[in-house]
């Protein structure tokens, strides 16, 4: 079975990340529950890949973290532009896209 307390945590950071996300208004904040959110996937992930003695989950787990990288950048760009045209960050007020 793999180790209870590596699924413990995996679960109180994947749910700290899913109550950030849910609760925050803040696009960075909620940016980092996401990331809060890819990392308990990769402990869960690298949890099961050490009691299955499989480098599957490993290398998986390298995956996720490169696509969160790469969400990061790109999530942290919109931001960046979105308050330089609206003046503010809050996510109610950003209609930017409706036509």
């Amino acid at each position: 079975m793999v180790h209870l307390e590596i699924q413990v945590l995996a679960f109180l950071i994947l749910t700290i990340g899913i109550v950030g996300f849910l609760v925050r208004k803040n696009p960075i904040v909620m940016f980092m529950s996401i990331e809060l959110m890819l990392n308990a996937v990769n402990l869960s992930l690298i949890g099961f890949a050490d009691e299955l003695k499989s480098v599957d989950g490993q290398i998986f787990s390298l995956i996720v973290m490169t696509v969160a990288a790469a969400e990061v950048v790109v999530g942290l760009a919109i931001i960046v532009v979105i308050f330089r045209v609206k003046k503010s960050t809050d996510v109610d007020s950003i209609d930017l896209l409706k036509g």
